[in-house]
């Protein structure tokens, strides 16, 4: 699974962050890293340097093996909280996507429950 990372200019790109989000990432999707061949994120600041709320995004993008992308965003105060809400959407996201190209198999569909 190949992890690309990338910022507008407003947002300052760092090892540190390439290395948190990628770690982020890999933890999140181990599990599907064979059936996931890139991902791809975009941090951006919609609103530069005026101050909002909600002004940092995270897109997400997620090129499982054989299927349509799938695209996610989040918005969030910080960094960290727009990561997080993009991963978590790009979880549920991918999950439906294999649930799907499982049921057209014919494969009964089975739900994972949360260990949390």
């Amino acid at each position: 699974m190949n992890i690309e990372i990338r910022t507008d200019k407003n947002i300052q790109n760092s090892e540190r962050l390439i290395s948190y989000i990628s770690t982020e990432l890999s933890n999140e999707f181990q599990r599907l890293s064979e059936k996931i061949t890139h991902i791809s994120v975009h941090l951006s600041d919609e609103n530069g340097a005026k101050k909002a709320d909600d002004d940092l995004r995270c897109l997400i993008e997620a090129r499982p093996a054989g299927l349509k992308t799938v695209v996610v965003s989040h918005r969030a105060g910080n960094i960290d909280a727009a990561v997080h809400g993009a991963i978590d959407r790009l979880k549920r996201g991918l999950e439906h996507v294999f649930e799907k190209k499982d049921h057209a198999r014919g494969k009964p569909l089975e739900f994972v429950e949360d260990e949390a």
